[in-house]
């Protein structure tokens, strides 16, 4: 028997996303529109509406595995960071494309970056079908962003991370937000970074348990 993943998505808005207080209209409105069965690979179409991360890619020594972020943490990301239609956004570890074909909906442009050129040919193939022609997928190192489009509105960091880079701060617009959570695990803080003045300046806003994003660990100094 196929899934009814329309009915599905519904289950997900309203079970998962709209029970850990996401109201912003627009982003329910995307989430119940995108079909995430389309992000993951065909023999994992039945898990896309879970309530947990989906492993869509493995690293390369074992530690380094990339997922497809569950939905309730994701909404609450997107809504912290509080997309206007006319924003340009900066998807940083954007994966299969789930994440930026949401905001495609919600942003005028999006800049979808991501390190493995396998998950990169994915996300494009993907959100072309879905019709994102404002979304553009770039290759890169995570942590230096994407400078050649910058400065952005918004930047989401789509996994946990020791601590947010200086390059990416530095792309922020004035009035520009960066959404990250920092720390690992139940240790894990979601904090908005917000310029004004040409001054960038963070703060917690909720726990967040999230897996890693490769990539940001940081580089601990060697002590005598």
């Amino acid at each position: 028997m196929s899934a009814d993943f329309s009915e599905l998505r519904v289950k997900m808005v309203d079970g998962q996303v709209r029970t850990t207080d996401v109201t912003d209209a627009a982003l329910l409105d995307a989430m119940l529109a995108v079909p995430r069965e389309a992000f993951v690979g065909a023999g994992q179409q039945a898990l896309a509406y879970i309530d947990e991360d989906i492993r869509i890619a493995d690293g390369a020594d074992g530690s380094g595995a990339r997922y497809l972020m569950e939905p309730s943490p994701l909404a609450k990301l997107l809504q912290l960071a509080e997309i206007d239609a006319g924003d340009s956004v900066l998807d940083v570890g954007c994966g299969t494309g789930y994440c930026a074909a949401l905001l495609s909906r919600l942003a005028k442009s999006v800049i979808a970056l991501e390190s493995d050129a396998g998950l990169a040919e994915t996300a494009k193939a993907a959100l072309s079908a879905q019709g994102c022609d404002n979304v553009t997928v770039v290759t890169g190192p995570l942590p230096q962003g994407h400078a050649a489009k910058a400065p952005y509105n918004v930047i989401l960091i789509g996994g946990s991370v020791e601590e947010v880079p200086a390059a990416l701060l530095g792309q922020l617009a004035e009035g520009g937000r960066l959404v990250a959570v920092e720390g690992q695990g139940n240790a894990g803080v979601a904090r908005l970074f917000f310029k004004a003045g040409g001054v960038v300046t963070g703060r917690r806003a909720f726990n967040a348990a999230i897996k890693p994003l490769p990539g940001f660990e940081r580089i601990h100094a060697f002590e005598f």
